[in-house]
């Protein structure tokens, strides 16, 4: 692939980063609401199910637009929201932890 060609996929990656964006900010949310529930001792199963589904989906897509450590963040909250019991404290403080470094870094991807 020449430059014109690595540029136009870098001109559609920044693009589809764009339109993505919002979603990737709700399943950060996602996973903020899911540890603000465990550390308040309200997390139901449908909300840990929620947790885990978003931290799954941001493993998947972060690695695509460049964001490894993104990717391996996620896949930690995803073990974490994976277990058959709540996050405990310090996992639910973990969680919130990988929610702020996903939020730095998309905001610092622009």
């Amino acid at each position: 692939m020449g430059g014109n060609g690595a540029n136009q996929l870098g001109v559609a990656m920044a693009g589809l980063m764009q339109r993505f964006r919002p979603l990737l900010e709700e399943r950060i949310a996602l996973l903020e609401s899911t540890a603000t529930a465990a550390a308040g001792g309200t997390l139901t199963a449908e909300k840990l199910a929620e947790g885990y589904g978003a931290a799954h989906k941001l493993a998947g897509v972060l690695g695509t637009f460049g964001l490894q450590e993104g990717t391996v963040l996620a896949r930690e909250a995803e073990t974490i929201c994976s277990g058959k019991h709540p996050p405990d404290t310090a996992e639910s403080l973990r969680i919130q932890a990988i929610a702020a470094q996903l939020r730095v870094m998309l905001a610092e991807s622009n």
